[in-house]
């Protein structure tokens, strides 16, 4: 059988480790796919996304709005959210008048985290990109006034001393009335139809795997947990 070798690329956040454990880790049958797994912060994988670099990729909404022509967002593995976006975060409360000029610390320029922030504070433009790991720790260290904090950092920061200024993605549903477009997968156009096909239905089996054997991916999540 002649394989169809695929570069796959996802963070090592835990959303994304549990719903491509079985993929990965041979808990389901990939039939003629072969995967090259890059694994990598998701404002990396954004940059990958703009360039065409991968076949598959997790990718952030607000950058596929940019590559929607090159890339096909697939029907399994979305994150859409309530009640999870990201936060705001500073050693002190701050005004919207004093965001206008601080200095804020944001995962990346193509992230939804980043659209979300320009959507609550639209004149707040003195923001810096770290590693969204790296954030609070910026913050903590005063090289920045405030930062916007992702996946499990948002449970946390108070425990560092830090204060939420907002919720941005409460900010986008009460304005918008609609969940948070958090991210997605995406295959590139480049790739026959069928092969397209044939990982969206591999993809929809690992998330149901995944869920149906919530223990099988713990030691995987874990060891790539940040």
């Amino acid at each position: 059988m002649m394989k169809h070798k695929l570069t796959l690329g996802f963070s090592p956040c835990p959303n994304d480790t549990f719903i491509f454990d079985a993929m990965v880790n041979g808990r389901i049958d990939l039939g003629d796919i072969e995967l090259e797994v890059v694994l990598a912060d998701v404002e990396e994988l954004n940059r990958m996304a703009l360039e065409g670099k991968l076949d598959v990729t997790k990718i952030s909404y607000n950058a596929f709005a940019h590559v929607h022509y090159r890339y096909q967002l697939l029907n399994a593995g979305s994150a859409l959210g309530n009640n999870c976006g990201p936060l705001l975060i500073s050693k002190k409360l701050l005004s919207e008048e004093e965001l206008k000029t601080a200095s804020i610390a944001i995962p990346g320029e193509n992230t939804t985290a980043n659209f979300l922030m320009s959507f609550a504070y639209p004149e707040a433009q003195n923001k810096q990109e770290f590693l969204f790991s790296e954030i609070e720790s910026a913050v903590l260290d005063g090289k920045v006034d405030s930062g916007v904090i992702i996946h499990e950092n948002r449970f946390t920061f108070q425990d560092k001393g830090l204060v939420k200024i907002a919720d941005l993605g409460e900010f986008w549903e009460q304005k918008t009335g609609f969940p948070i477009p958090l991210g997605g997968i995406a295959v590139h156009r480049r790739l026959k139809p069928g092969i397209r096909r044939k990982f969206d239905s591999l993809l929809r089996e690992s998330v149901q795997y995944a869920f149906d054997h919530p223990d099988a991916s713990k030691e995987y999540v874990t060891c790539h947990a940040q």
